[in-house]
């Protein structure tokens, strides 16, 4: 199989969602989704983590190959590292592993049931640096509240970033929502987890004696 071998088949006036072997693709600019009756499954019952930002998928892959008894969705907004992800999953021949392309908000809130996941992970979210652009973040308290929607109960998301700024905002917005609690005492974050796993962005921060903040809270 190659990367090329994805192919979204319809022009852009046509769109719509729809899942090509294993990969669900959700339209930018497109309000019909309740229309879309099509469900993601896996070959088994086990258990669904969660994992937004994901990049070209070097932690998630990790994870699934490590992981066979748990099933894991890599939701990623760019077409370009979520079809790489859908190439390494097929390549490695994962079947634990299904790719969204879609912003994640989106995703979460249309495409989701209640109590669907287990764990949620989100590998360093864009920090939108720039005063004017931070209204586009995405860990705000109406996000959480759909993550909380569709995770099972006691269960937990995890956040990593390197932006301090952001991590104190996320770390804010979480506090909003009464159905999750921390795991980390206060301040609500720790710079140290072992066997968390690897990515592009972990490394390269780490490479450059960035502090990486990990954020975690579980659903009450």
């Amino acid at each position: 199989m190659k990367k090329s071998d994805l192919v979204i088949p319809f022009k852009y006036e046509d769109r719509r969602p729809i899942i090509l072997n294993r990969y669900l693709y959700v339209p930018d600019n497109y309000d019909a989704h309740d229309q879309f009756t099509d469900k993601i499954t896996f070959e088994n019952d086990n258990e669904i983590n969660i994992e937004y930002c994901s990049g070209n998928g070097e932690w998630i892959i990790e994870k699934a190959k490590k992981n066979l008894n748990i099933n894991f969705i890599a939701v990623e907004m760019k077409f370009l590292r979520a079809r790489q992800i859908w190439f390494k999953m097929h390549k490695d021949n994962l079947k634990n592993l299904f790719v969204v392309q879609s912003e994640a908000f989106v995703f979460t809130k249309h495409y989701l049931e209640d109590y669907f996941a287990m764990d949620v992970f989100i590998n360093f979210p864009d920090p939108w640096p720039k005063k004017k652009h931070a209204k586009n973040r995405l860990l705000k308290k109406e996000f959480l509240q759909e993550v909380n929607r569709v995770q099972k109960k006691d269960e937990t998301i995890t956040i990593i970033t390197d932006n301090e700024d952001y991590r104190d905002e996320i770390i804010s917005e979480f506090l909003k929502v009464e159905e999750y609690k921390a795991i980390f005492k206060k301040p609500y974050f720790v710079q140290d987890a072992k066997d968390f796993g690897s990515s592009f962005f972990l490394s390269l921060f780490q490479s450059k004696g960035k502090a990486i903040n990990y954020i975690k809270f579980a659903k009450i």
